[in-house]
C-alpha cells in the first residue's frame, strides 16, 4: 500500500463522513491527514505506531489508524460508511464541483441515487430548484456527467504503458509464441487509450490457445479480456504475416490507403515494416506519425522530421520546490538533475496568487533568488539553476507581480490556475494579454485540461500560436501524463510558425522529472524535432534566449 493509496482512503473517509453528517472535527482531521500523507516521501507501510507518531504532521490518532490500515488491510468505520452509501451515490461524489454536502441534497432530498438519474433530473431542470445549486451549477454538472460518460473505460497512456510491458514479458514466456509486440493505439502513442492491443505470432494457433487455457492464464474466448484490470485485445498471426499485420494494425485507415496506392507491386509479405515503405518508394514512417496528417507528403518531399528522443533533453524547466508546494528542496532537485546528466534546472515555483499552493510573496521571491545565487556559486562550471517563476495569469490577463519584480526572474512561465470556467472569447483575451506581456517567456499548459478528468477551457489554438510567434513566446508541452498540454495535434502548426516547444515536467518532486518521458512520447506524435524543442538545446542557447527576452 503506497502513501497515495492511504491518502485516498483518508479522503474517502472524510467525504463519506461529511455526506452522512459526521463529526466535523474528525472530518477535518482526516481530510488534513490525507493532504499531508500524500506529500510524505518515505513509505508509511510497515512502520510501527511509535515511528509514525514521530513523523511531522502525523498525530497519535492518525498514526494508529495508519498502522491499523497497513497492518490489517481493514478500516472498519470506512467499511460501514461504504455499506451505508449506495454505489451510485459514491459515483456522484466523483463529479467535480459538488462536495459531500451537495451530494447529500441530491441523494436525500431529491432521491437520486445514480449519475444517470442525476443527468435526467438536470435535463428536466430539477437540480437548479434546490438550495445551493442554480442554473450555472446545473449546467456545469451536466457537462461533467457527459464528460464522464465519454471518458468511461479509457485510461492514460502513462498508466497503461508499464502494464503493457508486463503483459508482453508474460506472453513471451509461452512456448508456442514466436514473437509478441504492441500494436494499435498504444504503439501510435495516443495520450488516452481504450485498450492495450498486442500482436502474437505463432505457427500453431490452436496450441497457443491451449497453452493460454492450461494455466488459466488467458481465456481468449472471453467477451472482455483484461490484464491487471486493463482491457486488452489480442491479435494472432503466422510469423510470415507479422510485419504487414503489425503495420496495418498500427496505422490510420487513410494512411494505409495512401501508402498502398503507392505500392509498386501486390507484395504483402515483408520481413519488416521498413520494407513496406520501400515498396511504396518512401522513407520509413514511425507508427506515431501514421495519422494522415501530412506525414506521407513530407516523406515524399524528403521533409520528415528527425523526431526528438528522451536523451536529447538537456534540462527540466517548470518545477516546484519546498518554497511553494513541492516536496524537495531546490538543492536536492539540482543534485538529482546533475546526477542524471542535465546541464541546468529551471525553478518555477508558484506565484503569490496561488495561495492554495503556498505561492511566493515578493519577500519570499527575493529570498529564494538569494538561495539560487548561492547554489550557482557552488555549482559553478558544472551546472546552472535558473530563477524562474510560474506566474498566475489573472482574470484580466495580467501577471500577478509588478514589473520591478518580474524583471528579476531569469524567465517567467505564465499559466492560468483560477477561474477556469471561461468561454472562448474570455479565454482568448486573457491568454493573449499574458502572451503580449514582455516578461512572459513560456506559456504554461495552454488549455488547463486534465485528461479524463477535466476538459480544458476553449481556445483558438492557431490564434494563440500566432500570438506566441509574434511575441517570441515558447509554448509548453506540460509532460504531466494527466495534462500533456499543449495538445500534440497543434504542434505542426506551431512548428511551421517557428514557435519552439518546451517539454516541461511540472515536477513537484524528483521523480516528477521522469514525466518528461511521456512528454517526449506525445511530442513525437506531433512531429517535434530536437531543433525545435527549447529544452533540448545547450545551456548557452538557453542563457542567451533568457537574456534576450529580459533585455
Amino acid at each position: 500500500m503506497t502513501n497515495s493509496d492511504l491518502a485516498d482512503i483518508f479522503k474517502l473517509y472524510a467525504d463519506l463522513s461529511e455526506l452522512h453528517g459526521g463529526n466535523p472535527f474528525k472530518i477535518k482531521t482526516f481530510a488534513s491527514a490525507s493532504f499531508r500523507i500524500d506529500k510524505i516521501i518515505e513509505p508509511l507501510f510497515g512502520k510501527s505506531v511509535e515511528e509514525l507518531e514521530k513523523m511531522e504532521g502525523i498525530g497519535k490518532s492518525i498514526a494508529q489508524k495508519i498502522y491499523e490500515i497497513t497492518s490489517t488491510n481493514t478500516f472498519q468505520e470506512l467499511t460501514e460508511l461504504m455499506e451505508a452509501t449506495p454505489s451510485g451515490v459514491r459515483d456522484i461524489m466523483r463529479i467535480k464541483g459538488i462536495g459531500p454536502k451537495k451530494v447529500a441534497v441530491i441523494w436525500k432530498e431529491m432521491g437520486v441515487e445514480s449519475i444517470g438519474e442525476l443527468l435526467y433530473a438536470c435535463k428536466e431542470n430539477r437540480l437548479a430548484q434546490y438550495k445551493g445549486f442554480g442554473l450555472k451549477t446545473q449546467e456545469a454538472v451536466i457537462k461533467q456527467i457527459e464528460f464522464m460518460f465519454v471518458s468511461a473505460d479509457k485510461f492514460h497512456y502513462a498508466k497503461a504503458y508499464p502494464v503493457a510491458q508486463r503483459l508482453l514479458a508474460h506472453i513471451e514466456q509461452f512456448e508456442t509464441v514466436e514473437s509478441v509486440e504492441l500494436i494499435g493505439e498504444i504503439k501510435r502513442k495516443f495520450e488516452v487509450l481504450t485498450e492495450i492491443e498486442i500482436l502474437i505470432c505463432t505457427e500453431d494457433e490452436a496450441s497457443f490457445r491451449d497453452e493460454c487455457l492450461s494455466g488459466n492464464e488467458l481465456d481468449l474466448d472471453e467477451e472482455e479480456l483484461k490484464f491487471e484490470g486493463y482491457k486488452i485485445k489480442i491479435e494472432i498471426c503466422h510469423p510470415s504475416e507479422r510485419a504487414y499485420k503489425a503495420w496495418q494494425l498500427s496505422s490510420s485507415a487513410t494512411h494505409i490507403e495512401k501508402v498502398v496506392a503507392l505500392f509498386k507491386s501486390s507484395q504483402t509479405t515483408f520481413d519488416n515494416e521498413e520494407e513496406i515503405y520501400t515498396q511504396a518508394g518512401l522513407p520509413f514512417i514511425v507508427a506515431e506519425l501514421r495519422e494522415d496528417r501530412g506525414e506521407i507528403e513530407k516523406a515524399q518531399q524528403g521533409k520528415l522530421p528527425t523526431l526528438i528522443e528522451f536523451k536529447d533533453l538537456t534540462g527540466p524547466l517548470h518545477n516546484h520546490s519546498t518554497w511553494s508546494d513541492g516536496i524537495h528542496t531546490i538543492e536536492t532537485m539540482a543534485n538529482f538533475c546533475l546526477d542524471k546528466g542535465y546541464a541546468y534546472l529551471g525553478m518555477a515555483d508558484h506565484s503569490k496568487s496561488a495561495f492554495y499552493a503556498n505561492g511566493l510573496s515578493e519577500e519570499k521571491v527575493l529570498k529564494q533568488q538569494e538561495e539560487i545565487r548561492a547554489l550557482n556559486q557552488k555549482f559553478a562550471g558544472k551546472f546552472k539553476v535558473f530563477a524562474g517563476i510560474e506566474s498566475d495569469i489573472l482574470y484580466d490577463g495580467n501577471l500577478d507581480y509588478e514589473e520591478e519584480l518580474l524583471k528579476t526572474f531569469d524567465y517567467v512561465v505564465a499559466s492560468v490556475h483560477s477561474v477556469l470556467k471561461m468561454n472562448e472569447e474570455k479565454a482568448m483575451s486573457r491568454l493573449i494579454t499574458a502572451i503580449e506581456n514582455k516578461y512572459t517567456t513560456i506559456l504554461g499548459h495552454p488549455t488547463g485540461r486534465l485528461l479524463l478528468m477535466r476538459e480544458g477551457y476553449p481556445i483558438n489554438h492557431e490564434k494563440i500560436i500566432d500570438a506566441c510567434a509574434a511575441n517570441g513566446v515558447i509554448i509548453e508541452l506540460n509532460a504531466n501524463p494527466y495534462r500533456l498540454d499543449m495538445d500534440w495535434r497543434h504542434l505542426d502548426y506551431a512548428l511551421n510558425k517557428g514557435v519552439m516547444i518546451s517539454i516541461n515536467p511540472d515536477a513537484h518532486e524528483v521523480d516528477g522529472f521522469y514525466d518528461m518521458f511521456w512528454g517526449v512520447e506525445v511530442a513525437r506524435k506531433g512531429g517535434l524535432s530536437k531543433e525545435m524543442c527549447f529544452n533540448a538545446q545547450d545551456l548557452s542557447f538557453i542563457e542567451a534566449h533568457f537574456a534576450k527576452k529580459r533585455a
